[in-house]
């Protein structure tokens, strides 16, 4: 059978069927085909920036484009790896006002969907009621012309990056549907050249903090969820117009806390099968933490990387909490 009929069968199927019903026996057919498959086969090239065609076919892509935007609409920006995941478990129970129902029984992926991914085609996102929350790993330039006009509501989290690079590393080692990372040094270097998918960290967080609308946007660091995590749930849920008693407050950070929300199927892609995500390899949710880089870094890789870093953020004067 030619590739491109396979990569064909495997796009339709990932379109037309929830992750949580996906056939083992197909889905080992299919992880065997994409672990063989070159980068050039695994991502494709969308608005300069390379995303998973797995995950991301064409029809995907074009929704996201023509996809109409209200005033109401909460959208959770990150570049991968800088805490979506902890987003889509905290802003629905800020919502919910510390109703725990939405986030137990709904997987993440279609609780707070990915615009840009396969399954918001089949959740009829138009019907649902406002406000509605998305998630993107789209640049800032990236968005639709609706976005731009409609201007939602935009929580932008960053991360320091060198936990981001170690927190990849290990993600693109256990996705069947992204090219493996090869050694550290390798993988570092298309990290700081941008050439992974959804391309340069350094070109995505410039990109938002230098947004016009800087009055639809709240920025929230990992960093400091990490260490005052009722206090960031009180600083969102204040974004959001949303007024909460302490006690539903500290109820939501406490599901949050990540060691709690880490145990939580709905959301820990536990019920992702073994063949796309080998969790024996590296948890999808590993530690939650800040600083991990300092775990994995030999002395010379952070001297590369600060080298870079400097270079690539020395006009910027947005104040970062790792700096």
């Amino acid at each position: 059978m030619k590739i491109q009929t396979v990569k064909k069968i495997i796009r339709t199927a990932a379109l037309l069927r929830a992750p949580l019903a996906l056939s083992h026996t197909g889905s080992a057919f299919e992880s065997a085909v994409l672990q063989n498959m070159t980068e050039a086969e695994l991502y494709s090239l969308y608005k300069g920036v390379y995303v998973p065609t797995h995950l991301h076919p064409p029809e995907s892509l074009r929704y996201c484009e023509e996809f109409t935007f209200r005033p109401e609409d909460i959208l959770i920006a990150t570049y991968p790896k800088s805490g979506t995941t902890w987003m889509q478990e905290v802003v629905p129970l800020i919502l919910s006002e510390g109703d725990l129902t939405p986030v137990l029984t709904v997987p993440n992926w279609d609780r707070v969907p990915w615009l840009e991914e396969h399954r918001a085609i089949l959740l009829n996102l138009e019907q649902r009621a406002s406000p509605r929350v998305f998630a993107t790993h789209f640049h800032h330039h990236m968005m639709n012309q609706s976005y731009f006009k409609i201007k939602p509501r935009v929580l932008y989290v960053l991360r320091n990056p060198k936990d981001v690079f170690t927190s990849s590393y290990h993600y693109y080692g256990m996705a069947s549907y992204l090219v493996n990372p090869g050694t550290q040094d390798e993988f570092m270097e298309k990290f700081l050249d941008g050439k992974i998918i959804f391309g340069s960290w350094f070109d995505h967080v410039k990109d938002w903090i230098n947004a016009e609308e800087q009055e639809s946007i709240q920025y929230i660091f990992y960093e400091e969820m990490i260490a005052d995590l009722k206090g960031s749930v009180e600083k969102i849920a204040k974004f959001l117009g949303k007024s909460l008693s302490s006690d539903v407050t500290e109820k939501i950070a406490d599901h949050c806390v990540f060691k709690n929300m880490k145990q939580n199927k709905m959301s820990n892609f536990s019920l992702v099968p073994e063949e796309y995500m080998d969790q024996k390899k590296s948890e999808f949710l590993r530690k939650g933490i800040a600083g991990d880089w300092k775990n994995l870094f030999t002395e010379a890789q952070e001297q590369r990387f600060d080298a870079v870093y400097n270079e690539e953020m020395r006009d910027v004067t947005f104040k970062f909490m790792w700096d």
